[in-house]
């Protein structure tokens, strides 16, 4: 597990992640909810944190057993690729992490429940289905992975403030989903796809590709500012992140390929400025 996780999870970024996650989404649930009170980080968030940490590693496993094929030829040098863990090994792995995730959410029964659905439906993408190859079906196949865990998020956040459920929570979502599009999209931008290769480019072509990620990110930002309950300067905090896409954007007119670190930093950057604007 340890090779795992040095391979397939580097610990520092994804915890990393996982904290800004939980902290940022948490935060930007309460920037759009119209009804609730002031929100401040507790130990249901810090407790949250942990939970989206592990859950991402869960989820990691998952990807890479889906994607054995793919990176037995394309990335030999990945652990399960390599032989380093096998298969049976990660699932027992899967079975201990998701039964601790629960242990440590039973305190909110509707958040352990919807956490048990996720994980549940995470294992179903194991069975056979579409090539992963086709790239716009395996996204909508996986989305509901991602939403259940907003959902958890957002129910903690209703735990913590004493709030029910708002319709807020739609445009709240909409905003983080566009911008984790951002990243799925631009982490797979390039101009001469090698054979084989999964890119969204291939379907659809550079110049659509490009557009689209762009705009994403743009479009998770504007929602957020006509949404946001009580707008202000420092909403204002919202719209930096925007100046990594630019930036990528400017550099690959002269490059290869997209910068996907720029594309993982302005999530990583939309979830920690979420977070602080709401503590503000």
């Amino acid at each position: 597990m340890r090779a795992f996780i040095r391979g397939s999870y580097p610990l520092v970024p994804s915890v990393l992640f996982a904290v800004c996650w939980a902290y940022g989404v948490t935060g930007l649930f309460a920037l759009t909810d119209p009804h609730g009170g002031t929100w401040r980080p507790g130990v249901g968030t810090a407790l949250a944190a942990l939970t989206i940490a592990l859950d991402m590693l869960l989820m990691r496993i998952v990807d890479d057993i889906r994607d054995l094929p793919y990176d037995r030829a394309h990335n030999p040098k990945r652990p399960l690729a390599r032989g380093a863990v096998t298969v049976p090994a990660l699932l027992r792995w899967y079975a201990a992490i998701a039964v601790l995730l629960l242990a440590i959410n039973l305190y909110d029964v509707r958040a352990a429940a919807v956490l048990a659905i996720q994980l549940v439906y995470a294992l179903l993408l194991l069975l056979p289905g579409p090539d992963p190859g086709r790239l716009v079906l395996t996204l909508v196949l996986s989305s509901p992975v991602q939403l259940l865990l907003h959902l958890y998020l957002y129910l903690g956040y209703l735990r913590a403030t004493g709030g029910s459920f708002d319709a807020s929570f739609w445009p709240a979502l909409a905003v983080v989903v566009l911008a984790t599009l951002h990243l799925e999209l631009a982490k797979k931008i390039t101009r001469a796809p090698r054979p084989g290769e999964r890119t969204y480019v291939t379907t659809f072509g550079l110049a659509p590709i490009v557009a689209t990620a762009l705009l994403a990110a743009a479009g998770a930002c504007a929602v957020l500012l006509l949404t946001v309950r009580h707008p202000s300067w420092w909403m204002l905090l919202a719209l930096l992140p925007l100046a990594l896409p630019a930036l990528a954007w400017r550099r690959f007119r002269r490059a290869e390929r997209w910068d996907a670190q720029l594309a993982a930093y302005f999530l990583l950057g939309s979830l920690a400025t979420w977070a602080a604007t709401a503590m503000v």
